[in-house]
Parts: C-alpha cells; sequence; structure tokens
C-alpha cells in the first residue's frame, strides 16, 4: 500500500487539476475505441466533485497513440471522451496528443505541450496548475510546464517512476484532498 508523500511544497492551491485519462480518471483499456467499456477510476467522481464545489477548473491531457497507430479512430477517441464526461462531468478543457510515440511532436506526454496548451486555454500560469497522473510521463509533462505533479501510481506505474515523482498519493481522491490543503 502506497502511503502518500510530497517532497515538494506547494505555496498555493491550485486554480486549476489537469488529469490523464487511461490509469487516472477511467480504467485503463489499451486504445480503447468503444464508449461501452469506459468505467470510472475509483474516487473519480469524489475526486471531481470536491475540486468542482471548490470552484477549481478540472481538464484532461491525454497521449492517444492508437490514432497515430491505426487501432482507434479520431471518432472513436471522441465517443470514448465524451462517455468519460457522461459519467464523470464536465471538462473545462481536453488536450488530446494523436501522435505516436517515435513521431516528436511537442505534445506527447513527457512534452510539456498539452499541459501548456491546457493553461492558455484556462486562462491560468502553468505554476497554478496540477497534474494528476499515473505514471511518469504525466509527471515529467507537469514539471517540464511548471505545474505541479502528482502521481497516482497503478499496477503499470515502475517503481523508478515512484521514487522519482516529486508527490504520491495513494489514490486519486487522496491526491485531489492533498491538492485542495491549505499550504
Amino acid at each position: 500500500m502506497i502511503v502518500g508523500r510530497t517532497n515538494v511544497r506547494r505555496t498555493t492551491v491550485p486554480e486549476a487539476v489537469l488529469f490523464d485519462r487511461d490509469g487516472t480518471l477511467v480504467v485503463d483499456v489499451p486504445y480503447n475505441g468503444d464508449p461501452a467499456r469506459v468505467r470510472p477510476m475509483p474516487g473519480a467522481r469524489d475526486a471531481l466533485r470536491l475540486l468542482r464545489e471548490a470552484r477549481i477548473g478540472a481538464g484532461v491531457v491525454t497521449n492517444q497513440s492508437g490514432i497515430a497507430r491505426g487501432l482507434v479512430t479520431a471518432e472513436q477517441a471522441q465517443r470514448v471522451n465524451r462517455r468519460v464526461e457522461q459519467l464523470l462531468g464536465p471538462f473545462a478543457v481536453w488536450e488530446i496528443c494523436p501522435h505516436g510515440p517515435a513521431d516528436g511532436c511537442a505534445c506527447r506526454k513527457p512534452r510539456p505541450g498539452m499541459v501548456l496548451a491546457a493553461a492558455r486555454r484556462l486562462g491560468v500560469a502553468p505554476d497554478r496548475l496540477a497534474v494528476v497522473g499515473d505514471i511518469g510521463a504525466d509527471v515529467e509533462a507537469a514539471t517540464a510546464a511548471g505545474a505541479t505533479a502528482v502521481l497516482v501510481p497503478t499496477p503499470v506505474t515502475r517503481p523508478e517512476e515512484v521514487a522519482a515523482a516529486p508527490t504520491v498519493q495513494p489514490d486519486l481522491l487522496s491526491a485531489v484532498r492533498h491538492l485542495l490543503e491549505a499550504p
């Protein structure tokens, strides 16, 4: 069992929180193009409710290389995203990278492109954002953008990613509660 830890002191509560989609907000179904297979992660509804009650914006930043690989169409990915919103409520912003790992784009995590684009669209400085994800690429993208990073490990998270993360929380609800705590 992972106990929450942080090696970084926040100075404020974030103005917005960006979430990875697969493995963070919803159960990871690799290259999912079927909305019927979307299942919220434990605590996702409660975590988002807390943010919305605090009037803190929530968004999604998600790598979707299945589009580049021809395993999922852009329309299928959009239908899955709409299902995520049906189950978890609306998000203020969605940033989706449809590129593959070898494409060299600026948006694919661990690069900061999607985090920076979401910050611009939200009108929030990157250092006033938090990013919550389940793998090292999520943490690296947040850090590269200047945002607060919170790792919520799953069985696919590598031990070295946990060790390198500045803040680790055992689940999504704990991550949001940590972010909402007054520094």
